[in-house]
């Protein structure tokens, strides 16, 4: 079961993967985490990518192939993984085909309001990545990241007039590729406009469903 994630800024889908992973017992990959951990190390490639970042350029796909092709080697990798970040665009689809077979895309969606609501109120570990929020998805602890115990920050781009920018540029760059997902019979629409707190049972519940091919959408998920 190899799985793509597809969303906008903001849309949840990295808090979605968390929940589903558990379930599913396959790991998350997101490109960024492994982009960030990479570069801590004192390794050839480590250092390379740390040099791209830091001019602000952005990582070849030669480089994120290779980070992935690494990844889904290893023992946890067996039985699929859900893949968050990558691909972005048609090039990089072409060069991912060449990697793995995707299975399933679930292309998570929200209302605009409703994403700038959250990503005004979102919080993230500034060692893990996970993602929390103000009043949807709370810490167990103010400031500190259930996962590794880190501490949590807002982004300087989480303001409404930068969120709405980037959505706008979401919107467009993502349009082929969610065309080309459609037209390959893979992509299924997942609508969520509620917390996750209040709906996490029902988010399971029914990608469980679609994969287990028990229904051939998902939609609104109430």
């Amino acid at each position: 079961m190899k799985l793509l994630f597809l969303g906008s800024p903001g849309v949840g889908k990295g808090t979605y993967a968390q929940v589903l992973k558990e379930v599913l017992n396959i790991p998350h990959i997101s490109t960024g985490d492994l982009l960030r951990a990479e570069s801590k190390k004192n390794s050839p490639l480590g250092r390379k990518i740390s040099d791209i970042m830091l001019k602000g350029d952005l990582v070849s796909d030669e480089i994120m192939l290779e980070m992935l092709e690494e990844r889904i080697a290893e023992k946890d990798c067996k039985k699929g993984f859900i893949l968050d970040g990558f691909p972005r665009n048609l090039v990089q689809v072409n060069h991912l085909k060449n990697l793995i077979e995707i299975s399933h895309v679930l292309n998570f969606k929200a209302d605009d309001e409703v994403i700038i609501e959250r990503l005004s109120g979102r919080l993230t570990c500034k060692k893990c990545s996970t993602i929390f929020h103000k009043t949807g998805n709370k810490p167990k602890k103010e400031g500190v990241c259930d996962a590794c115990g880190h501490e949590l920050y807002q982004r300087k781009d989480d303001t409404s007039e930068a969120v709405k920018k980037r959505l706008e540029v979401y919107k467009e760059k993502t349009k082929p590729l969610i065309d080309y997902f459609k037209n390959e019979g893979l992509l299924v629409e997942v609508i969520i406009n509620k917390p996750i707190s209040e709906i996490r049972e029902q988010i399971i519940t029914k990608v469980k469903d679609y994969l287990e091919g028990k229904t051939d959408k998902i939609g609104e998920i109430k």
